[in-house]
């Protein structure tokens, strides 16, 4: 995204903050995964948001009212030794060529430098209690400027969790993020349709997630939002399983729950199929169930509405047909008032999509769900999991498990899914599964 895009987020920052707003934002540090080799790294959602910078280690001071400090960062310095290995650094000289700082700092100068950022500051926006490391930095500046109340500095006497501010801001996406979301989605629709096209009986969990990865980074996607989960027969059972080692059978279904992350923000798709084949009889009675379900719901993302009314209605029509097909038996008002539906869905239907894969942004802020509105972007994800030896379960539907996982922009005009091209009517899969061609 353009430099413009993320002094606009910073200036709209500043007017939430108001006179004597001060904001400091931490991204993460490496983190070491065994012997002397990192997990991959991806920089902290609020960080990236407000300024684009991608390296560790950095941290950024927004001081809308400073005359000629309103941006500052610290970063790693630029180190010919160490990027003969990790690769270039922008440096203090990039923080201000590339990123549009006002001032820039090497991050060890932290400690020095932060309490005149944060001088006579009125309220501080600041993330307590995330990052021990952080914590302490911040503390620490805030007990030198108590120790110059006798020179006329004084620290912020307020603290103010992000959340109000700034992951309002994030809630509402822009046409820049919305661009970026639609791209995810049309990379990630294509192969989770490229995965039904060619996973066959034989075929290893791992090797369905490695063509869905690959369909990822040839589409440009740098990496996935979240770890894939790849679940074939009892494992789609399993909400969040990411194992992927099991071995596809005849008759499986395999459930998919991908999605590739475009400039930061990431799709989250779930899709369910029968593996190379068609769906049995037990099978597509309940796909058909929770298909419907999330039809119901996602009709329900418009303006105006109440945030749980989606849930509430994807929860009873999923009730109505567990009656239907004989999966829960009894009236569906008293089985949604006393929960016994929790066996088989456990989970609620949606959240909050964006930078990260359960954004931020108060589904409740002032007790009552939030009314959606344009802009906002939410999953719609009704699912059915019939574990192996679950009391009750009728035994044709024992180890069945279906989620059906889109996602949904809040518009003026109703809802629009936008990641519509990954298939998920009935004819549509079993022709892809089955060798088929499809315009998806």
């Amino acid at each position: 995204m353009e430099p413009s895009v993320f002094r606009e987020r910073r200036d709209e920052l500043g007017r939430r903050l108001g006179p004597g707003g001060a904001g400091v934002f931490f991204t993460a540090r490496e983190a070491r995964r065994n012997g002397d080799v990192d997990h991959e790294f991806r920089g902290s959602s609020d960080l990236v948001y407000l300024t684009g910078f991608e390296e560790p280690e950095a941290v950024a001071v927004v001081r809308p009212d400073s005359p000629d400090q309103r941006f500052t960062l610290f970063v790693r310095p630029r180190d010919p030794a160490q990027e003969t290995w990790t690769g270039e650094r922008a440096g203090v000289e990039g923080a201000r060529a590339h990123f549009g700082a006002d001032a820039a700092f090497p991050v060890a100068d932290l400690e020095k430098e932060l309490p005149a950022c944060l001088a006579n500051a009125r309220r501080l926006v600041y993330a307590v209690g995330r990052d021990d490391e952080a914590d302490r930095a911040v503390f620490r500046a805030l007990a030198a400027l108590r120790g110059k109340a006798r020179a006329g500095i004084r620290p912020p006497t307020e603290i103010h969790d992000p959340e109000p501010i700034l992951h309002e801001m994030r809630l509402r996406k822009r046409p820049e993020e919305v661009a970026a979301l639609r791209r995810a989605a049309a990379v990630t629709a294509e192969a989770h349709a490229a995965a039904m096209r060619e996973a066959r009986p034989g075929m290893h969990e791992y090797d369905v997630q490695a063509l869905l990865e690959l369909r990822f980074r040839r589409a440009g996607s740098p990496r996935n939002g979240y770890p894939s989960i790849v679940g074939s027969g009892p494992n789609a059972t399993t909400l969040h399983y990411t194992a992927n080692r099991r071995r596809l059978e005849p008759g499986d279904l395999l459930l998919i729950d991908a999605g590739a992350e475009w400039d930061f923000y990431t799709a989250d798709v779930t899709r369910t199929f029968p593996v190379g084949g068609r769906f049995t009889r037990p099978q597509r009675a309940v796909y058909e169930v929770v298909l419907g379900a999330q039809e119901r719901a996602i009709a329900e993302c418009r303006a105006g509405v109440p945030f749980d009314r989606v849930h509430e209605t994807a929860l009873r029509a999923l009730v109505e047909g567990m009656v239907r097909i004989g999966l829960l038996s009894g009236e569906p008002e008293a089985i949604v008032k006393d929960e016994s539906y929790k066996k088989y869905y456990m989970h609620r239907t949606s959240h909050w999509l964006g930078l990260d894969v359960h954004d931020v942004g108060a589904y409740r802020p002032e007790g009552a769900w939030r009314p959606l509105e344009p802009g906002m972007v939410l999953t719609v994800e009704p699912g059915i999991y019939v574990r192996p030896g679950t009391e009750g379960a009728p035994p044709e539907f024992e180890g069945i498990g279906v989620r059906i996982e889109d996602d949904v922009l809040v518009t003026g005009d109703g809802p629009e899914v936008l990641t519509a091209a990954a298939p998920k009517r009935i004819e549509e899969i079993e022709r892809l599964t089955a060798g088929g061609v499809t315009s998806a």
